[in-house]
Order: C-alpha cells, then sequence, then structure tokens
C-alpha cells in the first residue's frame, strides 16, 4: 500500500507571554505533539485495515473505533495550531484595531466589541473542559462565538475558525487554580495576536439574508 506523508508538529516560539508560563507552555507543546503522533499513527493504523484481505470483516470493529478516534486526535492537533497562531509574546494587550475586518464583523453580529468580548469570555468560562472558539460564517460574514466539547463535538461545518481558546485545565493549571480560569481569560485576551485574526477573516460567499 502506498505510504501517504505524516503530519510535522510545528514549532512556535512563545516564550514570555504574558501570565502564561513558559514551564505552561512546554507542557503544552509536548500534549500537542502528542496529538500530532497520535494522528499518525491512527492514520497508518486505518490504512493498513483498509488495504488488507478483509476491510469489512473480521477487522472492522477495530477499523470503527479508530476512525471514531481520529477526529478527536485530529482536532487536537488542529485547534492547538490555531491557538498557538494566535497567540504573541508581546501582544498587543487591547483591542483589535478599529478599522480590522474583524473588529467590523464584531460589530455587525454584536453590536460592538466589549459585547463580543464578554460573549466571547463567558462562553471559555463555563463549566467543563473544551474550547471556546469565535467563528465566521462564511455565507453572511457574521461572527458567533461557541463551546467545542472535547476536541471535535461542536465544530459548526464549513465554519472559519477566527480565534480560537483553549480552556483544557492544562492550558493554565501550572499558572492558575481551577477556580481563577477567568484570569487566565484575561491573560489570553492580552496576548492575542490580533493580525492573525484579522487574517482568518474570509470572503463573504453571498450576501446577507435580510
Amino acid at each position: 500500500m502506498t505510504s501517504q506523508a505524516s503530519y510535522q508538529a510545528r514549532e512556535f516560539d512563545l516564550s514570555g507571554l504574558n501570565g502564561i508560563s513558559d514551564r505552561t507552555l512546554a507542557m503544552h507543546f509536548k500534549l500537542y505533539r502528542g496529538y500530532v503522533k497520535q494522528t499518525n499513527l491512527l492514520n497508518e493504523q486505518i490504512r493498513e485495515i483498509a488495504g488488507g484481505p478483509e476491510p469489512g470483516g473480521a477487522a472492522f470493529p477495530a477499523y470503527s473505533e479508530l476512525k471514531r478516534r481520529l477526529g478527536f486526535e485530529y482536532n487536537g492537533m488542529v485547534l492547538h495550531e490555531y491557538y498557538f497562531e494566535n497567540l504573541k509574546k508581546g501582544g498587543a494587550r487591547g483591542r483589535p484595531e478599529s478599522n480590522a475586518a474583524f473588529t467590523k464583523a464584531v460589530e455587525e453580529s454584536f453590536g460592538d466589541y466589549d459585547r463580543w468580548k464578554m460573549d466571547f469570555s463567558g462562553t471559555g468560562a463555563m463549566r467543563g473542559v473544551g474550547w471556546a472558539i469565535c467563528y465566521q460564517d462564511p455565507s453572511q460574514g457574521r461572527l458567533s462565538n461557541h463551546w467545542i466539547d472535547l476536541h471535535e463535538a461542536g465544530n459548526i461545518s464549513g465554519f472559519r475558525p477566527i480565534l480560537v481558546m483553549d480552556v483544557w485545565e492544562h492550558a493554565y493549571l501550572l499558572d492558575y487554580a481551577p477556580s481563577d480560569r477567568p484570569d487566565y481569560i484575561e491573560s489570553f485576551f492580552s496576548n492575542i495576536d490580533w493580525d492573525v485574526v484579522d487574517g482568518r477573516m474570509g470572503v463573504v460567499r453571498l450576501a446577507a439574508i435580510a
């Protein structure tokens, strides 16, 4: 069977973030590399079963379980890359530029930046572990904030991830108590690379429906 290229873990230079320690980042990068490794391993195992003599026979239960696990590992890899990408040491420590595409979409979708931030922060502060993600609807350009259980449950099909915040406890537990997650969220906001966020805004496919 033809071998396919494996994913490679990316390197992110984020030392010196405000309120998120280098120790936390080192642990987080190690966890991310684990998702990359497991994604490659699962893909290889699935290819071996699919290319075997009985892809729909005795091996099918194992194949099914591998397929179910794949979404968790894939999204664990991809969402961490989005998360690390939208952070920057010496970040803006404030809000995006008033003329940015992201700011204009926030105003159209929520009324103003403060209301959007309150909603996004509130999403991230919900009980449980997961992700808070601001998505753009490519058909109308509207933004909406969503809670993502684990990694694969709750993602909106076809929507663009614009800002991704990890709120699994490994993202902040070395720096904050579990009850202090709101402090971690504020630290996250002080390190956002708004240029990256704005660059993720895409072209709207259709005119907004009245």
